[in-house]
């Protein structure tokens, strides 16, 4: 029988082996990722709101300082030929307006172009991720979608939610969205074909995965890995970074500054071992730390919990490590 095992894995078809058949890009845009992401600190005077990263001309990353915010957000610009499309707007208060603003002015210029016009969009409905939109409505041709689930549906023109992937179109460049509920109500999941990078919000990033309906949680995950089955998938990028390069470790919640954070970036391979845990624990969602990701659930008493640890480690970090007070 021995003999047999090198004959039957001949016979597995190549399409189940590999996302694409053969090593030459398949036509992708290729981008590059920073080998590190500016934290915060600790010298806050010399650190910018925003860290604008240019992937590749079209598409662009923005993090959110820690000094700003311990949340640390990032945001996503993507520009096709008729319009572009922001995710996220960030957290606290900033001038991402500003920021905004001045990269679509560069992108023109580069361009030859006068005006493109932006709709703005959120990976869900939290506030870490909604904060610049009153700034965003207040720039003209620019169009923000409601955070919520009704807005998010009738605006993408969803049937079926969250079943249906929607191919929204920027003008030469489609990205398909569609539902991962389960951290949110109204969680979106974004895969732009141009560089078949996966967006996924707060659902699934380096760091602490809170799930709030651990059967909905579940399905979404499941939907993130059949939705990307036989697809190149470059990257899988989220909102937040709060794991530390080593693996299985994580940063106290409130960290503003995080040396040796994780990259940014997760694989296809992540989500189906999240997808395994999930699976082995059902409905009953406990603590469970994997190498890149540590699943959380959303209790009463673990926000209260998170909270406080919050308090202390952002306090701790601004007045005794930087010597400053809230806010500066």
């Amino acid at each position: 029988m021995i003999r047999f095992f090198p004959i039957l894995a001949l016979l597995v078809p190549l399409s189940a082996l590999a996302q694409l058949p053969e090593p030459d890009g398949s036509g992708l845009r290729a981008g590059t990722l920073p080998t590190a992401w500016i934290t915060g600190g600790p010298k806050c005077m010399e650190v910018p709101e925003f860290q604008v990263h240019e992937y590749n001309p079209d598409f662009y990353i923005l993090r959110e300082s820690g000094c700003i915010n311990y949340e640390k957000p990032f945001l996503y610009l993507f520009f096709g030929k008729e319009k572009a499309l922001l995710v996220d707007t960030g957290a606290g208060v900033t001038e991402v307006a500003h920021v905004i603003d001045g990269v679509m002015k560069k992108w023109l210029q580069r361009n030859g172009r006068e005006s493109i016009p932006l709709v703005v969009t959120h990976s869900h409905n939290h506030g870490d991720h909604t904060s610049g939109d009153a700034q965003l409505r207040a720039l003209p041709n620019v169009t923000v979608v409601g955070p919520g689930l009704d807005a998010v549906k009738a605006f993408f023109g969803f049937k079926n939610w969250p079943q249906d992937v929607i191919e929204y179109d920027l003008g030469g460049r489609v990205i398909d969205i569609f539902g991962i509920p389960g951290h949110d109500v109204a969680s979106i999941a974004l895969y732009d074909r141009q560089t078949a990078v996966l967006l996924t919000g707060d659902t699934v990033y380096p760091g602490r995965l809170y799930v709030r309906d651990a059967p909905v949680f579940a399905a979404s995950i499941r939907r993130l890995i059949d939705f990307t089955k036989g697809k190149p998938v470059t990257h899988v990028l989220g909102c937040h970074i709060e794991q530390s390069a080593t693996p299985f470790v994580e940063f106290s919640i409130g960290s503003m500054f995080q040396p040796n954070e994780h990259r940014l970036e997760l694989t296809r391979g992540t989500l189906l071992e999240i997808d395994e845990a999930l699976q082995t624990m059902g409905v009953n969602v406990k603590r469970y730390a994997l190498r890149d990701v540590t699943i959380y659930p959303n209790t009463p008493e673990g926000s209260v919990k998170q909270r406080e640890t919050k308090e202390r480690t952002e306090t701790y970090q601004r007045k005794h490590m930087w010597n400053q007070l809230e806010g500066n």
